[in-house]
């Protein structure tokens, strides 16, 4: 995998951690590496907290988050693929991300945040705690009535929102660090196949402000390894719709049923 690099932050010559190593990202674009010592053994860009390298981690979360509150987007590891997130309540950011993928406006941005508690505040939730808890956090995206409280230029033809709690602390923290939901897509240009390495998206490397490289995200050789999260609409009470069956759709619809929810009918 190549080497990490240094963060938006500009940090000074400090001598480079475990966990957030630093070199040129290549095409002058700042980039830091989460070290596969914080990564499972099975390369999935999946990192347990119990093997986290705490200094070198709070380096890139704090490096990814003064990027995003400086308005700049960053790339960054999920759960499933790599993506592009920025934050949710800056106008401008927001339309920079459809500008970066030339994505068409009436498609939606799901938001990304840290913690399940955090959902009430951005969602109108009609479905039980436990059944959010069973799913979250996880290679999911649940559609919900979107509240007040969401920035009213994120997806403003809708009246719903997608969110996502990613199987991934480093995503959960960098929510955590902003105090708010990020705005969250494939990093990909629109249309294009998703990633699961930063080599995959070099396009989009000179409009990003950080690139954070938690190397491969599952086996890059895997068609089903970049199907994406799958995204179900839980708008309407007791019901449920697959929106995109993506990775996850038999354990998702389980979960489902378990809690008495029946499919919705087309």
């Amino acid at each position: 995998r190549p080497p990490g690099a240094a963060a938006a932050a500009r940090p000074g010559p400090a001598r480079p951690s475990r966990c957030a190593r630093r070199a040129s990202g290549g095409r002058g674009r700042p980039r830091i590496g989460l070290d596969s010592a914080a990564a499972d053994g099975g390369g999935s860009g999946r990192c347990p907290a119990d093997t986290r390298c705490r200094a070198g981690w709070r380096e890139a979360v704090s490096a990814a988050a003064g990027a995003l509150q400086a308005g700049g987007l960053v790339a960054v590891p999920t759960d499933t693929v790599y993506g592009v997130a920025c934050l949710a309540q800056d106008s401008a950011a927001v339309r920079s991300i459809y500008s970066l993928k030339g994505r068409n406006g009436s498609k939606p941005l799901a938001i990304c945040l840290g913690d399940v508690e955090r959902l009430y505040r951005y969602c109108h939730v009609n479905v039980p705690d436990e059944l959010l808890r069973d799913l979250l956090p996880g290679p999911v995206t649940l559609v919900l009535r979107r509240s007040e409280e969401l920035n009213k230029d994120l997806n403003p033809f809708t009246s719903l929102v997608g969110v996502r709690i990613p199987n991934h602390p480093f995503m959960r923290d960098l929510a955590r660090a902003c105090s708010g939901p990020l705005a969250l897509t494939s990093a990909n240009i629109s249309s294009q196949g998703s990633t699961l390495t930063v080599l995959e998206f070099q396009e989009l490397w000179p409009q990003l402000s950080l690139i954070i490289d938690g190397g491969p995200i599952g086996d890059i050789q895997s068609p089903e390894c970049r199907l994406g999260s799958t995204v179900v609409d839980l708008s309407v009470s007791g019901k449920f719709s697959i929106i995109r069956p993506g990775c996850a759709l038999t354990p998702t619809v389980e979960i489902l049923k378990k809690y008495g929810l029946v499919a919705e009918s087309s």
